[in-house]
């Protein structure tokens, strides 16, 4: 394949099945990339913020 263009083709040309298939596929793999993702910007600390801002609302009784 050479462009988006010809993949939405293709993709548009597949039968049901084949298509839930692929929609499967790039769904849990969208959902992999995410996961990577929170999990390097927790490594890093990206994400102490968040811990942060629960503890203060906890010390605030919510």
């Amino acid at each position: 394949m050479k462009s988006i263009e010809e993949a939405i083709e293709f993709i548009e040309s597949l039968p049901k099945e084949d298509f839930y298939k692929l929609r499967d596929w790039i769904l849990e793999r969208d959902w992999e990339k995410w996961d990577r993702e929170i999990e390097e910007d927790s490594k890093s600390g990206r994400l102490d913020f968040l811990i942060k801002q629960a503890l203060d609302e906890k010390k605030k009784g919510f």
